[in-house]
């Protein structure tokens, strides 16, 4: 007879699995709860202490780690001296190894979860074993995933055995598997002992869905979730409506999300490209919404919308009158979601905000040859710690304007400009070569609304005064900048000459 050891932590589909072994004449060798589960089943098995004439030990630490398992999973059956040697030493080969491991991972995502506790849950023999069977995969079945169970029995029903080609093809799934437990491991106990730039970086990440395309319809792409997702992510919100997100639309979802994060009071975010063309603020989620569309009523169509509140019907109904491609919010009122509905290929997402201020996740980029690793810009900074660098101070109502626009600028493309009053942004300049090209952008598009409210941000410093000049001559009233610059002074110079308030925040948020 054949033999298949049998240890899952996950028991989905197990014992219809191992009738499906035992009917192609193989014996069950089990341990602890798998053991429980099959024999509870009517199924019999044969302990692990039987094989090793050992026993286990040091509460269950030690139980598989032993000659009569790996010698019997690793013994090569082509190899003479291997089969010699199993004879010798009445070492029964194993032929199928069907392993998962200790549920490490759910046990770290739990609340106020122990360095004890998860420690426990870190798999030995487990690994050891499913790493064995993979080696040996000439002669022997890994299976470490419920969901290849149909295509082995499959194979063993219908030719007795596994194709080289499966076997080859599970044993790389299994040393992904055991590579992701170990980064998984890896990146938990470095973070425990405070280590910020380890020598060896370890990332692991699901498959969450392959893309129809890429950036562009000639580009292969797939999303990754992190296997530890964050809830105030676009990996974590629920899709009720339209086709599938497409690699733009997670793209720009989450740059939407990063900027609705900075807010508390009821605001919209609309995006494209990465950029914000309108972000709204109001009493209601209506009126928040009808200044962010104000913003810029043609950049809007095609746009990601993000709604920090509710959607409801009066909202919906404005929005319904756009062609936008997701709009993200905590819920919909019933008769908000029959309206946006009626649309077949919007993509309508829910979102639980009240995550929205937990710990966030490293920014990983990669590049060619490499990657870049760096921490979120989540920096909240206060503004009474400003500097005021002009003769003129700004108003507390400037002052508050001013925090808003920086708010916007800080997830706008550099260079970056943006020109708002106390309860939208008006204009926007993104991505310019130069300071002043963006400067001239974001006031041509605010140049119809602008009114003594006008302030402007600039994400760094000025490097002359030229974009100070220009704002001034168009009503710019205060301006927030970082400073830095060694032409500071003929910036600050330039404000004076105009009556124009200045503050300094001594922290820059370039956005690349």
């Amino acid at each position: 007879m054949k033999r298949a050891l049998i240890s899952v932590s996950d028991k989905t589909n197990l014992v219809e699995f191992v009738k499906g072994l035992i009917a192609n004449d193989f014996e069950i060798i089990s341990t602890g709860g798998t053991k429980k589960v099959l024999e509870q089943s009517g199924i019999a098995t044969i302990s692990v202490e039987d094989v090793t004439g050992f026993p286990e030990i040091m509460d269950g630490r030690v139980k598989t780690l032993n000659p009569y398992i790996h010698g019997a999973i690793l013994g090569r059956r082509d190899v003479v001296q291997h089969v010699a040697k199993m004879e010798e030493l009445q070492i029964t080969p194993i032929d199928l190894v069907c392993v998962n491991l200790y549920p490490f991972k759910q046990t770290i995502a739990k609340q106020n979860v122990t360095l004890a506790d998860a420690i426990e849950n870190i798999d030995i023999g487990g690994p050891s074993m499913v790493r064995s069977a993979a080696k040996n995969h000439q002669d022997v079945t890994v299976v470490v995933d419920s969901d290849d169970y149909t295509r082995v029995l499959e194979e063993i029903n219908n030719q007795g055995n596994t194709s080289h080609q499966l076997r080859f093809e599970l044993a790389a799934k299994a040393f992904r598997h055991t590579a992701a437990y170990d980064a998984l491991i890896a990146q938990y106990l470095t973070e425990q002992v405070g280590k910020t730039a380890p020598e060896k970086l370890t990332l692991t990440y699901d498959l969450e869905q392959e893309m129809r395309y890429g950036e562009n319809g000639h580009q292969k792409a797939w999303f990754y979730q992190d296997a530890l997702p964050k809830k105030y992510s676009v990996s974590s919100a629920k899709q009720l409506h339209g086709k599938q997100l497409s690699y733009n639309n997670i793209k720009d979802a989450d740059a939407a999300l990063r900027i609705a994060r900075e807010f508390d009071s009821p605001t919209v975010v609309a995006l494209k490209h990465m950029n914000p063309c309108g972000i709204g603020k109001g009493q209601t989620i209506l009126e928040a919404w009808q200044r962010a569309y104000q913003a810029d009523p043609i950049s809007i169509f095609g746009g990601i919308i993000v709604l920090n509140r509710p959607v409801d019907v009066a909202t919906a109904t404005k929005m319904h009158e756009l062609f936008l491609e997701i709009i993200i919010a905590p819920s919909y009122e019933p008769e908000a979601f029959a309206i946006l509905s009626q649309k077949k290929n919007i993509r309508l997402l829910e979102l639980d905000f009240s995550t929205k201020d937990e710990q966030t996740g490293l920014e990983v980029v990669s590049v060619m040859g490499g990657l870049l690793v760096q921490e979120q810009d989540v920096l909240k900074e206060d503004p009474s710690s400003w500097q005021v660098v002009t003769k003129v101070a700004p108003t507390k109502e400037q002052l508050a304007t001013l925090e808003f626009a920086w708010k916007a600028v800080k997830h706008t493309k550099s260079n970056a400009i943006v020109v708002a009053n106390d309860k939208q942004t008006l204009g926007i300049g993104a991505g310019q070569p130069n300071r002043i090209d963006s400067t001239k952008i974001a006031i041509a598009h605010a140049q119809d609304h602008l009114d003594d409210k006008a302030v402007l941000a600039s994400d760094a410093f000025f490097p002359m005064d030229d974009c100070v000049e220009y704002a001034a001559k168009h009503g710019i009233k205060a301006i927030v900048q970082p400073g830095g610059s060694i032409k500071d002074q003929a910036s600050i110079d330039m404000a004076d000459k105009y009556g124009i308030a200045m503050v300094m925040t001594g922290v820059r948020h370039f956005r690349h």
